[in-house]
């Protein structure tokens, strides 16, 4: 199982899943504020759409790096 989490701060993602008992829905974008490595998963402070801030935990959590872009951001 990869376990290695190789965001940085800034980066922007999307929630693919997460593990918790008040999730924020999958789909949510999000920016890393910043990464806190453990010795077999990843803490990921994040600031989500919608003005909540809640921690990955990763693994179990997962998301996807998107393009920053604003072209690739509004759909066109």
């Amino acid at each position: 199982m990869k376990t290695k989490c190789d965001f940085k701060a800034g980066d922007r993602i999307r929630l693919l899943s997460m593990d918790d008992p008040d999730p924020i829905p999958a789909g949510t974008i999000g920016t890393v504020v910043a990464v806190y490595p453990q010795s077999d998963w990843t803490q990921v402070d994040v600031n989500w759409e919608g003005d909540r801030s809640l921690m990955l935990s990763i693994p179990p959590d997962q998301v996807q790096r998107i393009d920053a872009s604003p072209q690739n951001q509004s759909g066109e």
